[in-house]
């Protein structure tokens, strides 16, 4: 009976570990030309907070679904030009080498306003376990 459990306890552990990659994949292909690749996922210290760090890939054109995090984002831009729209204020255009901070919770979009590719690198301080993207309507 006891082994029958721990089976049982496994298949589940293994089910469940293959829907949270699935997911994962998912969350970094938001749309057609938006990519999204995990650098740095690395525990604080503290009860609730995590970094991930993540390089964003931008095809020329391309903007990011309206959407928020469980905390700071500070973006940094790799290459390309970049207009950021961040709720309540007037757009900002950054170029490779411009900064950003983006408040916990504030909506935003990203796109890439250049005739090329663009990237930003992506540092986010968040909730432990809270999804790092939260589509806005």
């Amino acid at each position: 009976m006891y082994r029958r459990l721990i089976l049982a306890s496994a298949v589940v552990f293994a089910s469940l570990s293959h829907l949270a990659h699935a997911a994962d994949s998912q969350a970094k292909s938001w749309q057609q030309g938006l990519s999204r690749s995990d650098l740095i996922h690395q525990d604080l210290g503290t009860a609730d907070r995590e970094v991930i760090q993540a390089r964003i890939d931008f095809d020329a054109g391309v903007a990011a679904p309206r959407h928020a995090h469980p905390g700071v984002e500070v973006a940094y831009v790799i290459s390309g030009l970049f207009e950021y729209q961040l709720e309540g204020q007037a757009p900002v255009t950054l170029k490779a080498g411009d900064s950003l901070f983006i408040p916990a919770g504030v909506a935003h979009v990203a796109k890439n306003i250049g005739s090329e590719k663009g990237a930003e690198l992506a540092t986010y301080i968040v909730k432990k376990g809270a999804p790092l993207l939260i589509l806005k309507p």
